[in-house]
């Protein structure tokens, strides 16, 4: 944090609290250097979104294959393209042709300095089964492009939420791609 001077409240195995020198409390990774999330379409133009139990927020949330970077042991310096294309085949089973960066930005700046790097994932061949590593259970969702909105509105109605950065990352995929594919939102 630029002009304060940062102290360390607590550090545990993944997670560090701090504290500005002007009270300011936020959380830093002890392991890793960033984030990414996929937006991952299949040549039908389904998009793979991924479903997993998230215990700080006692639910189910739908979102988009991602994890961190630089989180693996002698692979600190790990690109945040390498990281995206291991996790996608981690998460899901598939491997991408085509990766465009879609955007980078804080996932939460008033929490986390964590940054969160979006990659447009196309040109998708299944090469496992995905499910994530040890300990992660993840199930897949593979939802026509124009029902991922109905498709997130029916999972919250069941008491699932929605990272809000599937949505960003459609938008972000078809402004970048000038797309005439239909609107998600009619």
């Amino acid at each position: 944090m630029a002009g304060t001077d940062v102290t360390t409240e607590f550090e545990g195995r993944f997670l560090r609290t701090c504290k500005t020198d002007r009270g300011w409390e936020f959380v830093t990774r002890a392991n890793a250097k960033g984030a990414v999330a996929i937006l991952a379409i299949t040549d039908d133009r389904r998009v793979v979104l991924t479903e997993q139990f998230r215990p700080p927020v006692g639910c189910s949330v739908i979102e988009l294959p991602a994890g961190l970077a630089g989180d693996i042991p002698l692979q600190e310096d790990e690109p945040l393209v390498t990281a995206a294309r291991r996790e996608l085949k981690e998460e899901t089973g598939y491997e991408a042709k085509h990766w465009t960066m879609l955007m980078e930005g804080p996932s939460s700046a008033g929490l986390t300095d964590e940054f969160v790097t979006i990659f447009y994932a196309t040109g998708l061949t299944k090469v496992g089964q995905g499910g994530g590593v040890e300990g992660e259970n993840i199930r897949l969702h593979y939802v026509p492009e124009s029902d991922v909105l109905s498709f997130c509105q029916d999972r919250q109605a069941e008491g699932m939420m929605v990272d809000f950065k599937v949505f960003a990352a459609l938008q972000l995929a078809r402004a970048k791609s000038s797309s005439t594919t239909p609107k998600l939102w009619h």
